[in-house]
């Protein structure tokens, strides 16, 4: 596990070099790859989004397409389609757009929700089926999605159960003056995309993804997963809980969170580390809420400090 930590730490030392300032984001999204998951990113145009999943595909050698959602974006040009070829007399398939290892959706709330729901299957089975024949897609998958906040011109709301399919939902907000000094800066000088270099492949991705996998969880931490999540469902605040997916999700993300630390067991701390990223984009908050201007990171972040934290034994080392 020493040689996969150092690897981490260069590929995120090297989106780091191109995303400045958002060391938070670039951990969140690296333990969403190695718990095999799709990154949700909403924010507002500009801050970086974009920039940060190329980085990313660059910095693990990862096969990635991009594709802008707008609205004339059809279904078949995300899964494919069959055309008919002329020299042998018969149609052909034709691959979509998500046969690759990242598939960037740029601000995939601007298109419609047939479109949208294109992706339900490969987020899901790692598949695609185009007139009754099923195909996988490559390994590793993942998706990492950008859209724009609700009610900007042109968007559509994704629905809850597209929503859910999305391991985390990250929000990487404006720089600060330093920051963002540094990024006109860098800029100035050409674009650092350009420089970053390959530090893995999609084979040692998923061989940490594997390992990541048999990160040890105590019995009291599957607990105290299961009382965040039923915590959501009773909340005064929100009239739509996390589901037992998210519950999934979140242990997950718990045990990428330790593997990225280099450590084979998960404490409360990585849990607490992960739980809002987890919950955020799967609950719906209630008229209550929204009439005292209460946000979905605040019931989360309440909830946090009410649901007991466990202290688990020596066994498995937590």
């Amino acid at each position: 596990m020493n040689d996969s930590r150092e690897i981490l730490q260069n590929v995120t030392g090297q989106v780091r070099q191109v995303v400045v300032g958002k060391d938070a984001c670039v951990e969140k999204i690296m333990m969403a790859m190695l718990a095999g998951g799709h990154v949700l990113m909403e924010d507002i145009p500009g801050v970086g989004k974009t920039t940060m999943a190329v980085a990313f595909a660059r910095a693990l050698g990862l096969e990635a397409r991009r594709m802008q959602f707008t609205s004339d974006v059809l279904p078949s040009d995300i899964t494919g389609f069959s055309v008919y070829k002329k020299d042998v007399q018969s149609f052909v398939y034709q691959p979509g757009a998500v046969f690759c290892n990242l598939f960037l959706a740029d601000e995939i709330n601007r298109t419609s929700p047939k479109t949208q729901s294109a992706l339900l299957e490969v987020m899901e089975e790692r598949q695609v089926t185009v007139e009754g024949v099923t195909r996988q897609v490559p390994r590793p998958f993942m998706v990492i999605a950008t859209q724009n906040p609700a009610g900007s011109a042109g968007t559509q709301m994704l629905p809850e159960s597209q929503m859910d399919r999305f391991l985390i939902c990250l929000s990487m907000g404006y720089p600060e003056l330093e920051d963002e000094i540094r990024i006109l800066k860098g800029r100035s000088a050409g674009n650092p995309l350009d420089d970053l270099a390959p530090v893995a492949d999609a084979e040692l991705l998923l061989q940490m993804q594997a390992e990541t996998e048999q990160v040890y969880v105590h019995d009291v931490l599957y607990e105290y997963a299961a009382n965040l999540v039923r915590a959501t469902r009773v909340h005064p605040m929100v009239e739509l809980g996390m589901s037992p997916r998210g519950g999934l999700a979140l242990v997950r993300m718990m045990k990428a969170a330790a593997y990225l630390k280099g450590k084979a067991y998960v404490t409360p701390r990585e849990t607490e580390q992960v739980f809002v990223d987890v919950g955020i984009h799967r609950i719906r908050l209630g008229a209550r809420a929204r009439a005292g201007h209460v946000t979905g990171r605040q019931v989360l972040e309440e909830i946090l400090n009410q649901v007991p934290r466990p202290v688990p034994k020596k066994q498995g080392g937590a």
